[in-house]
């Protein structure tokens, strides 16, 4: 059974820095892409930032572009969202997802409904 579960969110000021992790198990984890999702109270989810199997690309929503950094290590099956200069618009529930087969070397797959298995959430709140 895979399982991805998220952790490291939770309260900050405006300013400040947050990592996100989430730990992949029941699957070969170097087969998938990996993202990132968030959904804000009353919004649709929506796309942050995604990386390939092999880690050599990355794609990032406009929003986050700069500011946030996705980074995997496939030996600790494990995906990072690393979150600087967070502003109160990026409080929201943040997800990771795992697109297993996706072998395109260049693009990371940033639709959501590519992705085949999901974790339950992290909450980040940034306050003003």
């Amino acid at each position: 059974q895979v399982q991805l579960v998220e952790s490291g969110g939770g309260l900050v000021q405006a300013g400040g820095s947050l990592r996100l992790s989430c730990a992949v198990s029941g699957r070969t984890f170097k087969s998938a892409a990996m993202g990132w999702f968030r959904q804000a109270p009353g919004k649709e989810r929506e796309f942050v930032a995604a990386i390939t199997w092999s880690g050599r690309s990355t794609s990032y929503a406009d929003s986050v572009k700069g500011r946030f950094t996705i980074s995997r290590d496939n030996a600790k099956n494990t995906v990072y969202l690393q979150m600087n200069s967070l502003k109160p618009e990026d409080t929201a529930v943040y997800y990771c997802a795992a697109d297993f087969g996706y072998y395109d070397p260049t693009n990371p797959p940033t639709n959501g409904a590519m992705y085949d298995y999901w974790g339950q959430g992290t909450q980040v709140t940034v306050s003003s």
